[in-house]
């Protein structure tokens, strides 16, 4: 089956945002006049995110999207955090190009779309060309200007130009993660073949430690399944690569988390560390996957202090529960309890910091370094015997 053709409501799972899951992946046979042999055609390089937004945009997982922003949608987008027909969507996805690629595209015209290798990854046909906004959009998205924020850097850094218009994806084979990387329309046809009618998603970027194993097994509790769906795409130095962290999630299912239970599927998405916006975002594209529900944590896609620790849970109040269509499940910071003897939240162990243990990321790295195992109660044992392995050969 086309994996793009399970479009329809299946055991329960959520409507795909804006009611039809997207499908724009064709053979260059099948295109229209004029792209049979898209070697002839004039050619965009994209970047690492564009070329992860143009996978995303054709199979399905930023839908209702069928194409790159023109200036209208990325306008509205901006400012209301919707598309111009009213449909929620707080995340801009725009194709930047210089004047000189400018000087190339013509409106209604077809041009050949490349990753930065120059492989041929598609096509995109011109609907509009505009001019940038970065620091309308640096404070729109990121709520701020400062360049210490990587997405307000990434902006910074980008051509003067966008493209918009409707893009197509011409078969690229099997991804560097394999299996792992299903479309949405094979997860939902696998969440129905196991009868899940409640599915939750949980999003990350870190490998799973015992805070990130607490919440999901709270999750799995008010649900058939999990969706275990951490980003592959481009993420900020310092970050734990997506190889090294897909050994991580491999270690746990079976072990700790039962495997007929979990769908472990690897998303080709960057990371915009833009804190609220990015969270209704990441929820917007596990329901295109079929979620009924999706966690929210503390700070979640957050960096450095730019965001308050719940501001990513107070956003899904500003609309409407059908406009999103996805239940956000919000739960507070994780930690292990010495005298609860588990793990626990702030709302339901009664001690104090003294008897709470957790770590952050660059306290895991320093004790990596120091060739130092993170403890028991924050992570597993194969999971930390995993990341000092990783960390002693240089993977990051």
């Amino acid at each position: 089956m086309n994996p793009g053709q399970s479009r329809e409501v299946r055991g329960g799972l959520a409507q795909p945002h804006g009611g039809e899951l997207v499908w724009l992946v064709k053979e260059p046979t099948d295109c229209p006049p004029g792209l049979e042999q898209p070697t002839s055609l004039a050619s965009l390089r994209l970047d690492a995110r564009e070329s992860s937004d143009l996978l995303m945009l054709a199979t399905g997982a930023f839908s209702p999207l069928r194409g790159f922003l023109d200036r209208e949608g990325y306008r509205s987008v901006l400012a209301e955090m919707r598309l111009p027909d009213g449909t929620v969507w707080p995340i801009p996805v725009t194709l930047a190009v210089t004047g000189e690629e400018v000087a190339t595209l013509h409106l209604g015209n077809w041009t050949a779309l490349r990753d930065a290798a120059g492989c041929l990854l598609g096509a995109l046909r011109v609907g509009s060309l505009y001019r940038a906004e970065p620091e309308e959009e640096a404070r729109a998205v990121f709520g701020t200007t400062d360049r210490a924020h990587p997405g307000v850097a990434y902006l910074a850094q980008r051509p003067p130009w966008l493209v918009g218009g409707e893009v197509m994806l011409f078969p690229q084979g099997e991804g560097p993660f394999g299996t792992y990387q299903l479309r949405p329309g094979e997860v939902r046809a696998e969440a129905a073949r196991r009868g899940w009618r409640r599915m939750v998603g949980f999003q990350t970027r870190n490998p799973l430690h015992r805070a990130h194993e607490y919440l999901v097994r709270c999750a799995l509790e008010l649900s058939d399944g999990l969706l275990l769906s951490p980003l592959v795409g481009e993420t900020k130095a310092g970050d734990v690569p997506a190889s090294v962290r897909m050994r991580c999630y491999e270690a746990l299912l079976g072990r700790y988390l039962p495997r007929e239970r979990v769908l472990l599927v690897a998303l080709d998405v960057a990371m915009r560390y833009a804190g609220p916006r990015e969270a209704l975002f990441h929820a917007l594209i596990r329901k295109n996957f079929g979620c009924t529900h999706f966690i929210v944590g503390r700070d979640h896609a957050g960096v450095g202090s730019f965001y308050g620790p719940f501001d990513a849970q107070r956003i899904f109040d500003r609309f409407a529960p059908e406009e999103i269509g996805i239940e956000p499940l919000c739960f507070d910071n994780a930690f292990a309890c010495r005298r609860c003897g588990g793990m626990a939240t702030a709302k339901t162990c009664p001690h104090g910091g003294e008897d709470r243990v957790s770590l952050s990321g660059s306290r895991v790295r320093e004790l990596l370094a120091n060739n130092e195992l993170p403890p028991p109660e924050v992570t597993r044992p194969e999971v930390a015997d995993l990341l000092l392995e990783a960390y002693r050969r240089g993977e990051w």
